[in-house]
């Protein structure tokens, strides 16, 4: 395992990816207790709403007040989602929040329309406008990310050659409007990956774009999320997507039951045991799951909320 990282970087997405797929609503302050604790449990970088038409995700309809009321703990930074131009506007209109610009490709065209309502080439210019307004407002565009990169439920598995090309033309459309794509996400948005994807994917991509820095965005409908995160460790994999004890799952994705992230608690607990740093406080993230659970007020995934860290048993052993 001689590739493993020294240390690796999450974002937190439980307030944006959990909420959206509760069906009852949740007051803003206590999504704002949740922000509170994640912030104080170390992390760095949380997407605490997103952006977007609140018929079609009721969850996300107090995106601004959540903003207005937001108390920013100095040294995190927050983030928001949004999908095209109008949900940019929103965004900035909001203040307080880190914005940085971020296109996606979808391999999925059925996805896509269920997702954001159009097609390909319609999408492509909604990205090429969204880019140069990341230009005129003097964002920093370097980021792009590759939905569903594994498998779509519509449309079924995506190969490796398939997510190279779809990388490809990420970064020719950044060239078209004269930005440079730094850095990729794959996005297992359906959970359809496995260890040995992860592996064979991140590896096709890395062998064709070396200089690329890779992100991974695990959803574990399927339980694989925490074994694929370990492969994407395996090849050197640093950034992480996450969602605190497993909240969360994608509204259009056609699932019966989809889950969220991969649980990051138990992510932390993973890398430190791997001697991997996170800079999170694994106990005060452990206490954000249990409040988590209880916002939403049903049983939540996460497994290590329930079993505790195996520093603090060490501690009481000796």
């Amino acid at each position: 395992m001689s590739d493993l990282p020294k240390s690796i970087r999450i974002t937190e997405e439980g307030p944006r990816e959990g909420f959206q797929i509760e069906p009852g609503p949740i007051p803003t302050q206590r999504k704002l207790d949740l922000i509170d604790a994640l912030a104080n449990s170390g992390l760095k970088h949380i997407q605490i709403t997103s952006f977007v038409n609140p018929k079609k995700v009721p969850g996300m309809a107090d995106a601004e007040q959540l903003v207005t009321d937001l108390k920013p703990v100095e040294g995190v930074h927050y983030h928001g989602l949004w999908l095209n131009e109008k949900g940019l506007q929103r965004a900035l209109a909001s203040g307080k929040l880190h914005l940085e610009g971020k296109v996606n490709m979808y391999p999925s065209s059925t996805f896509l329309m269920k997702n954001q309502g159009c097609t390909q080439a319609q999408y492509r210019e909604t990205a090429g406008r969204l880019i140069q307004m990341y230009k005129g407002y003097g964002m920093l565009m370097e980021k792009g990310s590759i939905s569903s990169a594994w498998g779509c439920n519509f449309e079924g598995g995506f190969s490796p050659s398939r997510v190279v090309e779809l990388v490809a033309d990420l970064i020719a459309l950044g060239n078209e409007h004269g930005v440079s794509i730094k850095t990729v996400s794959l996005a297992d948005t359906m959970a359809w990956a496995t260890p040995l994807g992860i592996k064979r994917t991140v590896g096709a991509v890395r062998e064709k774009f070396p200089d690329l820095r890779l992100s991974l965005h695990l959803h574990d409908t399927r339980g694989m999320a925490i074994a694929n995160a370990f492969a994407g460790l395996e090849m050197g994999v640093d950034l992480f997507d996450a969602s605190v004890a497993g909240l969360g799952g994608c509204p259009f994705g056609k699932h019966k039951g989809a889950a969220g992230n991969v649980c990051t608690e138990d992510l932390v607990l993973m890398c430190n045991e791997m001697g991997i740093e996170t800079g999170v406080d694994l106990e005060k993230l452990i206490d954000a799951a249990q409040l988590a659970e209880d916002i939403v007020g049903h049983p939540l995934p996460g497994s290590v909320m329930r079993g505790g860290s195996l520093q603090s048993l060490r501690n009481q052993l000796h």
